[in-house]
């Protein structure tokens, strides 16, 4: 069953399901294996309930033996991030002490994956309050980059387990939350996939917010493939993820209208990264894709405004202020400097970043209306190790570096997903973003296969993760 977990996609599993060469329980069972081999390694979950898991997988497998079938998702392990309510099962946010039972209330993208019977495994450690893109925690440590066979790299955030249940196999959907970067970041950087959704695509009831402006849940897969699926058996327009997936699996790089934009993704990049997205880019090129040009300077404006009003520090600590002011003296140092920070924002300020920022999100979707995606790189720099962001002023130097090209997404209300398509000078994955307009995800997911199709998944193009050899 090893090499099922490693090496397909969800819709072979399924296949395998349906034609009785495999069950949930299996499935389980070898994700559980996956997780003793690498789980004390890696650190990717706060929660790990494989006994409830493997109830819910019997369950299922009793379900598709009387001829019921939810859909792809069918019996798959899923992870999801300690922001999500499941009932049950604890949920601290990444703060030392448990939230209050109301927490565990399941929202509606916890709801659509009941529907599809998918199987929880657990929860995926996450930055406290999920406030910040680089995934140290210093109340449950950081989960351990296995792309990095020495040192201990970070993750990235805040999302931070999430890429790594993946790349461990206890998972094969990861969920996590998207504010500045939160899935994108850690999907890069572990070499996986990760859709950044449209501001209220999907609703937020049931996890715990940062900014109820900004805040959008969203899959980290192992492949396009995957994140198709995961996206239909969430997405209310769908739900069928086999219809869908057929939907989008017609696109041709040739009808395709990409853009490249000179200002902003492409500053200040590390070794590596640059000639890893350009040569991703002249093999699409090689197959077809032609590649336009744009401008986009509301991306470092929106930025330089987002920062100076204080958007997601003002929202974040309004929440905690409001239902966990005794946290404060427990923060994480990182996030309860940059709470503190928050403090000195006044209402006006915020308020006019708000203003300021979405005129800015406007003009941006105006101008990427006339092209499907536009491309860059993910990540401008190589993820850190935890000794170089151990004190705090290093810790923000890297911060602003991790999220300079994911944050202007969220920012111009835009959605994007990210690909790996390389590996830079130290060995790190190396992700492809591509963005479009906000509200257009099921183009984006049919540009994201057809390029895929070319460049090939994450195993066949980086193969496996250094510390992932059994």
């Amino acid at each position: 069953m090893s090499e099922h977990i490693l090496d397909c996609d969800i819709r072979s599993i399924a296949q395998a399901l349906r034609a009785g060469v495999t069950s949930s329980e299996e499935l389980v069972d070898e994700a559980a294996r996956r997780h003793v081999t690498y789980g004390a390694a890696f650190n990717a979950y706060k929660h790990w309930d494989v006994d409830r898991a493997r109830c819910e997988a019997r369950a299922v497998d009793g379900l598709m033996s009387s001829g019921y079938d939810a859909g792809l998702l069918t019996g798959i392990p899923i992870s999801l991030k300690d922001l999500y309510g499941v009932r049950g099962m604890p949920i601290y946010a990444g703060s030392p002490a448990e939230l209050p039972k109301k927490w565990q209330e399941e929202g509606p993208v916890t709801e659509a994956l009941r529907r599809a019977r998918g199987v929880i495994m657990g929860k995926t450690h996450t930055v406290e309050f999920a406030y910040g893109g680089v995934g140290t925690n210093s109340h449950w440590g950081a989960p351990v980059n296995p792309w990095d066979s020495d040192t201990h790299r970070v993750t990235g955030g805040s999302s931070s387990g999430a890429g790594v249940s993946l790349s461990q196999g206890s998972a094969l959907v990861a969920m996590g939350t998207d504010t500045g970067g939160s899935v994108r970041i850690p999907a890069s950087v572990t070499g996986n996939v990760g859709l950044k959704t449209t501001i209220g695509r999907w609703s937020v009831e049931g996890i715990v917010p940062l900014s109820h402006t900004y805040d959008t849940p969203g899959p980290l897969t192992r492949n396009v493939s995957d994140a198709i699926i995961a996206f239909a058996a969430i997405d209310p327009a769908h739900r069928d993820a086999e219809a869908f997936f057929q939907q989008v699996a017609g696109a041709e790089l040739r009808d395709i209208s990409f853009a490249l934009c000179d200002e902003h993704f492409w500053d200040s990049c590390q070794p590596g990264i640059v000639e890893g997205v350009q040569s991703a880019i002249a093999e699409l090129e090689s197959k077809g894709a032609r590649m336009g040009k744009v401008s986009l300077p509301e991306a470092t404006q929106a930025r330089k405004s987002s920062l100076r009003g204080g958007i997601f520090g003002a929202e974040g600590l309004s929440f905690m202020e409001e239902y966990y002011a005794e946290r404060a003296k427990t923060l994480d140092p990182n996030v309860g400097e940059r709470f503190a920070e928050a403090r000195n924002i006044n209402a006006i300020d915020y308020l006019k970043a708000i203003r300021r920022i979405h005129g800015f999100a406007e003009l941006a979707n105006n101008k990427l209306r006339h092209v499907d995606v536009l491309v860059t790189p993910t990540l401008a720099v190589s993820p850190p190790t935890v000794e170089q962001v151990a004190d705090t002023s290093t810790y923000m130097r890297h911060l602003g570096q991790m999220t300079q090209n994911t944050h202007p997404v969220n920012l111009l209300e835009l959605c994007a997903i990210t690909m790996p398509v390389a590996l830079d000078a130290v060995g790190m994955p190396v992700g492809l973003q591509l963005i479009s307009c906000g509200g257009r995800e099921e183009r984006l997911l049919a540009v994201a296969l057809a390029c895929e199709k070319v460049l090939g998944t994450a195993r066949q193009r980086l193969g496996v993760a250094p510390r992932c050899f059994e």
